[in-house]
């Protein structure tokens, strides 16, 4: 498509990333953070899809290692803030028979899953979550004790930096394209985690988007995740679901 309906037309001055598995695995990855850097400092990149290689794509390709994901590792390079907005097509009628307007998802894409650390772990043995200060101080709590069975652990992680930089792109988003921004999780369970989004979403909107949203005349409001999935098969659409 390229070589045939661009290039004759435009001089596109365009760098290009291999992320191929093969080059990848020459590379060490590097490749990918290269592309990420590139894609800072010139502000735009298209992407091809790419491959998370598993332990069968190891022995295919005689990788040196079981690669992360490209996408995980540029967006986390890039603040990991991915936006899917729907396209309408005259003929192609939504699900929901309400839905008027697209209903564009807005997704924190750092931390959690995309940088989790797993253990196995074997039976008589107790989990702890360890949190060691700077000054050596430790603060532990016990996740749970595998004195019945044994099991598996997960860990995960965001920072405050990046989830007020989410929060910023989602309001920004919204004030660019006129539409409303909805805020959900599920808080009520995870009262210090998702509650953390919460309050980090609540105090940047208060002081730095507030005012410009009503001068806009669109809202933001923060909803439970269960509440939010109803409101939104009852709406018409047109807004940014933060998720």
């Amino acid at each position: 498509i390229k070589d045939r309906l661009i290039l004759p037309f435009v001089d596109l001055k365009t760098e290009y990333y291999d992320l191929g598995l093969a080059h990848r695995d020459e590379t060490g990855d590097q490749v990918t953070v290269d592309s990420a850097v590139a894609t800072k400092k010139y502000g735009v990149a298209v992407k091809c899809a790419t491959i998370t290689p598993n332990a069968a794509r190891m022995e295919e390709y005689h990788l040196h290692e079981m690669w992360k994901s490209p996408n995980a590792t540029i967006r986390a390079m890039l603040d990991g803030t991915v936006f899917r907005a729907p396209i309408m097509v005259k003929g192609l009628v939504p699900y929901i028979p309400t839905w008027k307007k697209p209903i564009t998802i807005a997704r924190h894409a750092y931390g959690d899953i995309y940088k989790n650390v797993e253990l196995p772990v074997p039976e008589g043995a107790k989990a702890e979550l360890v949190v060691t200060a700077a000054d050596g101080t430790e603060t532990r709590a016990t996740i749970h004790d595998f004195a019945g069975s044994a099991g598996i652990i997960q860990g995960i992680h965001n920072t405050d930096k990046s989830i007020a930089s989410f929060a910023r792109a989602c309001f920004n988003y919204g004030l660019s394209t006129g539409q409303d921004v909805w805020f959900a999780t599920k808080d009520t369970i995870s009262k210090t985690y998702d509650h953390h989004f919460k309050d980090i979403f609540a105090e940047i909107y208060e002081i730095e988007y507030k005012e410009r949203f009503e001068k806009a005349g669109i809202t933001y409001f923060y909803t439970l995740i269960d509440d939010a999935v109803a409101r939104v098969v009852l709406s018409e659409g047109g807004y940014i679901w933060a998720c």
